[in-house]
């Protein structure tokens, strides 16, 4: 079987580049071994996860809030089997929607585990045997894994991953979560919410080390608050399951008894045994595809991208790579600019940012201006009982232009948006300013600290 471009992997990255390169004319197919398409993205990660953090949200807020409203609810109760089968059904769907998508754009997809077998060959080994495939193009889009630490003995049960505390069929009396980053943070808050009590261990002096510094250091207020009993600077020497339940060895402390075990100390490319040496591609020493800047691969006719290159290992990052890649096969300009990727974090509030951070900026030398506002000025934000967390803009100070946007608070995923739409068009913190935004509503917030940058806020 032979077609102008194969794509191994069926993930935000891998699907999007064959669906771009139909649209361009391109006979394109996609080899993935799981059931679903969508990759871990969809399967075991941002989909699911976000699901039991609406579900999980609306519980609380059904306990501790609805009364400021006025509205009266007697018998909240928690229904988990029903919330995980609406987190299951909605997975479900946005899966058959792929496979839809594809047959759309007459896609091939072939099931089973995809190996690069030299120049030009790909092999499929699935539940019928072995197929081979021949296209002079080939997309790597392998994506990551979680990366458990050494000591952490991972069983599946009582010591898992966030794929697996994505389902615990009970809510466990005490979770441990190893690792203060976005996946711990939002599982963590996610069964706190649902009644265990959480403990977050993180090595490092801070959580969310990406993050702007100022933004991080107020999540940490506000999740301490919430009730998630955060821990900075353990090191975490073993854990593993001990009868009915887990045991946390760390240096320096008593170790800790808990119901179950969260690991969640990051992820790394999934690019051992792909086929790699048989068209000669060496990964740098942290296992990434070095690419260039059209993501072509050292090896003639193959490309690669999405979490298995260098960049942000995010699905909307990958999703680019993906468009660009097949551009860039079709002939056309291709750019992905990975410094105006927003990152999200989904707790509550939520965090999000685009560009530089000011710790960044600080360490580089670069004279900026700060313009911060709270959004409990905001008038949006105090209808909806939602006042926690700011907005900051951070502007050139002599050109004016923004270099970084980072916001903690209500649909901050969404606010986000604006901010780097307008830097990727070089805007200023004026030009922002200057947009007449709706009244009342979130993004207003947004203006008013463009005008703080210059010390014309409104409002605050």
């Amino acid at each position: 079987m032979t077609h102008d471009v194969v794509v191994i992997g069926g993930g935000p990255g891998g699907y999007v580049a064959a669906i771009r390169a139909a649209q361009l004319g391109l006979s394109a197919a996609v080899v993935e071994k799981e059931p679903q398409l969508g990759g871990t993205c969809l399967r075991v990660g941002c989909i699911p996860s976000k699901a039991l953090l609406e579900s999980s949200h609306k519980l609380e807020v059904a306990q501790h809030e609805l009364g400021l409203h006025g509205v009266k609810v007697a018998g909240v109760a928690l229904d988990l089997a029903t919330m995980m089968k609406r987190k299951d059904d909605v997975v479900s769907t946005l899966a058959k929607g792929i496979e839809a998508l594809l047959a759309k754009n007459k896609v091939a997809r072939y099931r089973g585990t995809g190996r690069i077998a030299g120049p030009g060959r790909v092999t499929v080994e699935g539940a019928e045997g072995t197929a081979t495939l021949e296209s002079p193009r080939i997309i790597l889009a392998v994506g990551s894994r979680s990366v458990v630490l050494p000591g952490i003995e991972a069983d599946g049960r009582y010591v898992g991953t966030s794929s697996e505390a994505l389902s615990f069929d009970t809510v466990p009396g005490h979770l441990v979560v190893i690792g203060g980053g976005y996946i711990g943070l939002e599982l963590g808050t996610v069964w706190r919410r649902l009644g265990a009590r959480v403990t977050v261990l993180e090595f490092a002096d801070r959580i969310l080390t990406g993050i702007d510094s100022e933004i991080a250091s107020e999540a940490l207020t506000l999740f301490r608050k919430q009730g998630l009993d955060i821990r900075l600077g353990v090191k975490v020497k073993r854990a593993r399951a001990d009868g009915n339940g887990c045991v946390v060895e760390c240096e320096g402390q008593e170790p800790i008894r808990c119901d179950r075990v969260l690991a969640a100390t990051g992820r790394k490319p999934a690019t051992d045994g792909v086929g790699l040496d048989t068209v000669g591609i060496a990964t740098d020493p942290r296992g990434f595809i070095p690419v260039d800047g059209q993501f072509r691969t050292s090896a003639s006719g193959v490309w690669a991208i999405g979490d298995c290159i260098p960049g942000p290992m995010l699905a909307h990052k990958a999703e680019e790579d993906g468009v660009a890649c097949a551009d860039a096969i079709a002939g056309k300009w291709s750019h992905v600019d990975y410094e105006l990727v927003p990152a999200v974090v989904f707790t509550h509030p939520e965090i999000a940012a685009v560009g530089k951070t000011e710790d960044q900026l600080a360490a580089a030398g670069v004279a900026f201006k700060k313009g911060v506002f709270p959004f409990r000025a905001n008038g949006r934000a105090r209808t909806i009982n939602d006042t926690n967390g700011k907005v900051k803009v951070l502007a050139d100070a002599l050109t004016d232009r923004v270099l970084g946007v980072h916001i903690i608070g209500p649909a901050a995923g969404d606010l986000i948006g604006e901010a780097a739409a307008a830097m990727n068009f070089g805007a200023t913190a004026e030009d922002i300013a200057r947009v007449c935004h709706a009244h009342p509503t979130l993004p207003e917030a947004l203006k008013e600290a463009a005008l703080a940058v210059s010390g014309s806020a409104i409002h605050a």
